[in-house]
């Protein structure tokens, strides 16, 4: 009894008292673990880097490659302009294997030697995304610099290099006037050669061209507006009123953007406006909210002509004709994606008419544009409407412009401590009176305004396509006149000019007749 007592006893302790030999076991295999993991990625190189003209473009390729890498191990990091320049340094310390950047910030990094950009010779792939805008001459000076230190100190015999862009094989002739004043023979050689020559392509190219002779696809309806230069804002808000949609207006400047934007929020139409001068992150919180609303209008300069994928754009309005005929095939370019259809409309004025020739001639189009229909009943309206709200832009822009004027002599005469000069400011001859008269004025148009932006402009007559069996219509969901699609017009008014020309002049003439006499 005592030997099993003490047995027992033994066996209790046995579980408090782990043997030697699992612990050399799980050394072992902690130590083959550690033969078998992969390295850290602290000596990971920059295997791929993508090159794009803008900020924006930049985030939605960063968004495609995420998408596509999700289930990897591949990480990636964006470099622009208009962020915070430490965290952009603290994703590089990360060691993404794939960069997305602007050639200016990214020369910066360079130039301030970051250790993840300093051996780019191990670079795989080189993409340049919108290429012919971005070797431009004088656009991007750290791109010419970025892709000769790439061809020489970092020159990779194995690394592919992807050129993209919608408008590279567009073939331009160079002006007689530059062929007549330089008497040496001007290189004439493809654009293609020129491009491919200063991205560092030495050998033939493999081109894969998908465009069109055109250079626009089957899908996009192509309109023009021939006006008067102060028209374009009756044509814009009347397009804008009687064709509901997701609309991108384009303008060649950022002041008509400005006076666009503040127009159309006086007329109550809730515009977003999106330029180089605005803050990065508002740019991409208007981008997002364009894309979200059903029904909304973009102003933009070319910012956002290239590249942006923004699903479901009915409408391209070109405020201004665009200067080349690439950027006019990239503005169209934003709607008729992945073959659904879409409408370009051309406001063209009397200082359009060359830009519009030249774009026209180098497209090689067959056939003229056709006019976009307008009902000339509804314009009276619209032009009260117009021109009662420019008479309050106008007074605006006036006074905000004397107040930032005044408001920054005041801070640098508080700053240097010194008297400021009456004379200096701007408005000092008005009084509190004529102040108080003028807010009232503007007070008053606003009122009149509102009350005639709330009476309808265009006719509200139902136009079904089918009888109805009962007799009884569901009002509420039936289109009225003005909310039939802009491509639906088009289309209606091609047929009648096509039937006008088929028709025999005899047979017009009897036609004619006809309808006198009833």
């Amino acid at each position: 009894m005592k030997l099993k007592q003490q047995i027992e006893k033994d066996t209790e302790k046995l579980p408090d008292q782990p043997s030697s030999e699992p612990q050399a076991l799980e050394k072992e295999k902690s130590s083959q673990d550690k033969a078998t993991k992969p390295p850290k990625k602290q000596n990971q190189p920059l295997l791929g880097l993508v090159l794009t003209p803008t900020r924006e473009l930049a985030v939605q390729v960063k968004h495609h490659i995420d998408a596509v890498a999700k289930f990897t191990d591949i990480k990636t990091a964006i470099v622009v302009g208009g962020m915070a320049q430490q965290k952009q340094r603290r994703m590089l310390k990360r060691r993404p294997q794939i960069i997305i950047a602007t050639p200016g910030r990214l020369w910066d990094l360079i130039k301030e030697r970051h250790p993840h950009l300093l051996n780019l010779r191990q670079l795989r792939c080189l993409v340049i995304d919108e290429a012919d805008r971005m070797v431009e001459r004088g656009h991007f000076a750290e791109l010419e610099s970025l892709l000769e230190m790439l061809n020489t100190v970092h020159f990779n015999p194995t690394r592919q290099t992807f050129v993209f862009s919608a408008t590279l094989t567009m073939a331009h002739s160079l002006p007689t006037r530059l062929l007549q004043k330089k008497k040496k023979n001007l290189d004439q050689r493809n654009k293609l050669e020129i491009l491919m020559e200063k991205v560092g392509i030495k050998s033939k190219p493999k081109i894969i061209d998908l465009t069109r002779k055109e250079a626009t696809v089957e899908t996009l309806t192509e309109t023009r507006i021939h006006c008067q230069k102060e028209e374009k804002d009756f044509y814009l808000y009347y397009f804008l009123l009687q064709y509901p949609g997701r609309t991108m207006v384009f303008a060649n400047s950022i002041d008509c953007i400005k006076r666009l934007n503040s127009l159309l929020v006086i007329l109550d139409c809730t515009p977003l406006p999106l330029h180089a001068n605005m803050h990065q992150k508002q740019r991409l919180k208007n981008l997002e909210r364009f894309a979200e609303r059903e029904s909304c209008v973009l102003l933009t300069t070319d910012v956002a002509a290239r590249g942006l994928d923004i699903p479901n754009v009915q409408h391209v309005i070109h405020y201004q004709v665009p200067r080349t005929s690439e950027t006019y095939v990239h503005r169209s370019g934003r709607t008729a994606r992945a073959t659904k259809e879409g409408l370009s409309l051309l406001l063209i004025g009397p200082d359009d008419m060359m830009n519009f020739r030249k774009i026209y001639k180098t497209l090689g189009k067959d056939e003229e544009l056709p006019m976009f229909p307008i009902e000339t009943k509804c314009m009276e309206a619209i032009k009260e409407r117009v021109n009662l709200a420019r008479k309050i832009e106008k007074i605006e822009f006036h006074n905000s412009r004397e107040k930032q004027h005044n408001s920054w002599l005041k801070q640098a005469a508080e700053a240097l401590e010194v008297d400021l000069d009456d004379d200096l400011l701007l408005g000092r001859t008005r009084d509190e009176d004529t102040d108080r008269e003028q807010q009232k004025m503007v007070k008053g148009m606003k009122k009149h305004l509102k009350h005639l932006i709330s009476q309808p402009v265009f006719k509200n007559v139902i136009k079904t396509k089918y009888p109805t069996q009962m007799g009884k219509l569901s009002l509420s969901h039936m289109p009225r006149v003005g909310m039939e699609s802009a491509l639906t017009r088009v289309s209606i008014e091609k047929k009648k000019q096509k039937s006008k020309k088929s028709v025999p002049p005899q047979k017009k003439k009897q036609k004619q007749k006809k309808e006198k006499k009833q």
